[in-house]
């Protein structure tokens, strides 16, 4: 039997179409298309007006179970989904984020799909991609910079040094940079307080982006981002009170365009912005998905991480903010993430005898996951993602429970191996789905208090007994409701692997307490960030990072980028 070649192998052996191909065949004018090279390009704004007559498309999530540190291939299945719809027939369009440095060169390595679902080009999109992260990390920074230096120069608005709480931001893994101190070294580099980096995921101006619908309302939401607050009263100093606002969405004015790319298969796919979900709200940009659903009859975008993070962030943030109703959701598993939640160990996944029993009992966190979409009315479809190794037993069990769970359908996707031709199942089920009743809500209402928003979350979706404040966290929710914010939704923020705060329960944990530790308030994107257990907002190398695999061969090509 011959060996498949590796993802990086197959990307780079890929003829691909020159973009301005693809965009035409998507229902693109010439105008509309800005090549950055054969194969990249940036979409003018324009094009939603132009089309703002034609009928939207359906709009599938794409979410997964609690995934484990392996990754369960969530963008494989979204790609292979889209070409799946391309080989039944049907005008599919994809929606991703870009990939962030930090988890490429750290525990994740390449954010494009893998093997024949893939999206490309592999190498671009992994590395620098356009510079959006970076135009979003340099913006971040001007206004980080220019508060300093307001406070150098004389402090006209009475910046409170101890309630600054606009942090700077780098697209890479550094634990280090978590909690510094600046401003040492003398005067001429300003007064020394505490600060730190987040990653640029997490920033607000990422969250600004990926909800900003046009120019006018990016930079209006730049001036709206609360930087400080006042020494005398607590007044809150924003970017247009340090005149940042205008020179921030300079910088970001051809980040906020879409990018256009490719499937293996010839699919358009808008790439665009990369918040992660358990840190930020884990969403492409509204912008993408409101410029697929009308370029496409169906429109597949992701969510990150499980139901619980990015799903619920779309549906309670991103379609309130957009006025979108998604058609169905498509759940990801794997035996293998099952088994990890049936306590079988990963190194152990090979103990045939104690297998069918770890997905009896670690299917409960699929019904978990499914039970909330159920909350918010939407049709799912369970993906089982086949992985080498899996059984035909262990899969057909898997298919069974989710139908039993209450499923919509349930199919096996073998994308990975087999491009959309092993996605076309999964397809034809996905279309179906699309077609049944729905009846999308969110999980709470904007004028609900923040407490309420944030036990909602925490008791409806994690399965949480109750929440409970630090004196930081009871502070603020006092603070923000003062200040008129209680009409914010919420943005949790927590692991990724678990339901709960704590990473090392596994299933689907209950009666358990959420402990929320401090919030933020993200007034420009227009939500509050609850933070909870340690979670961090700046992720740390592990001790065998990825980027230990990659290098430059001797023929100048990438080498171990997966």
């Amino acid at each position: 039997m011959s060996v498949m070649k590796s993802s990086l192998e197959i990307a780079q052996e890929a003829t691909l179409q020159p973009i301005e191909a693809i965009g035409a065949a998507a229902g693109l004018e010439p105008e509309e298309i800005e090549p950055y090279g054969r194969y990249k390009a940036k979409l003018s704004l324009s094009v939603l007006d132009r089309l703002a007559s034609r009928p939207d498309g359906k709009l599938i999530c794409v979410t997964g179970m609690t995934p484990t540190k392996a990754g369960e291939g969530k963008t494989t299945t979204l790609v292979g989904l889209t070409q799946g719809l391309g080989a039944i027939g049907k005008r599919s369009v994809a929606c991703l984020r870009e990939a962030s440095l930090g988890p490429v060169f750290g525990i994740k390595g390449g954010a494009a799909g893998g093997g024949l679902s893939q999206v490309v080009p592999m190498e671009d999109l992994n590395l620098h991609f356009t510079g959006d992260i970076h135009a979003i990390g340099a913006a971040n920074n001007l206004l980080a910079a220019m508060i300093d230096a307001s406070i150098l120069h004389g402090n006209p608005h009475r910046i409170d040094a101890l309630r600054v709480g606009w942090r700077r931001a780098v697209d890479i893994n550094d634990r280090a940079l978590r909690d510094i101190t600046i401003g040492l070294g003398g005067r001429a580099n300003g007064y020394p307080r505490e600060t730190g980096f987040d990653i640029t995921a997490a920033s607000e101006v990422m969250a600004i982006m990926a909800v900003a619908r046009d120019l006018t309302d990016l930079r209006r939401r730049l001036g709206a981002i609360t930087a400080a607050y006042s020494y005398d009263g607590g007044k809150p100093i924003t970017a247009e009170d340090l005149r940042a606002a205008g020179a921030m969405a300079v910088l970001l004015k051809d980040a906020l365009k879409p990018n256009l790319v490719q499937t293996l298969e010839g699919q358009p796919v808008l790439m665009h912005c990369g918040p992660f979900a358990n840190i930020a709200h884990g969403n492409n940009s509204l912008i993408a998905d409101l410029i697929g659903m009308k370029l496409g009859d169906y429109v597949v975008t992701e969510s990150g991480f499980g139901a619980d993070m990015g799903m619920e962030k779309f549906f309670d943030i991103v379609c309130r903010f957009g006025k979108l109703t998604p058609s169905a959701t498509v759940l990801v598993s794997t035996v293998r993430a099952v088994k990890h939640h049936g306590g079988l160990d990963d190194d152990a996944r090979t103990d045939r005898s104690n297998a069918m029993h770890a997905i009896e009992a670690g299917f409960a966190n699929v019904r978990r996951h499914l039970r909330t979409i159920a909350t918010f009315g939407v049709p799912a479809v369970v993906a089982v993602n086949r992985m080498p190794g899996d059984t035909n037993e262990e899969v057909e069990l898997c298919r069974r429970l989710a139908l039993e769970a209450g499923a919509f359908a349930a199919e096996v996707n073998e994308g990975f191996m087999k491009g959309g031709a092993g996605s076309a199942a999964l397809a034809a089920a996905v279309v179906e789905a699309c077609e049944q009743p729905n009846t999308f809500h969110q999980l709470y209402q904007d004028d609900e208090p923040i407490q309420d928003k944030i036990e909602a979350v925490a008791t409806k979706v994690y399965g949480a007994r109750e929440v409970y404040y630090y004196p930081e966290a009871e502070a603020k929710l006092a603070q923000f409701t003062r200040e008129g914010l209680a009409k914010f939704p919420v943005c949790m923020a927590k692991t990724h692997l678990s339901l709960s705060s704590d990473p090392t329960l596994r299933g689907a944990p209950e009666n358990f307490t959420l402990p929320v530790r401090d919030i933020r308030a993200y007034t420009g994107a227009g939500w509050l960030v609850p933070l909870c257990g340690d979670i961090v907002q700046m992720p740390g190398l592990g001790k065998a990072p990825a980027a230990v695999n990659i290098d430059i061969d001797e023929n100048g090509r990438t080498v171990g980028l997966f």
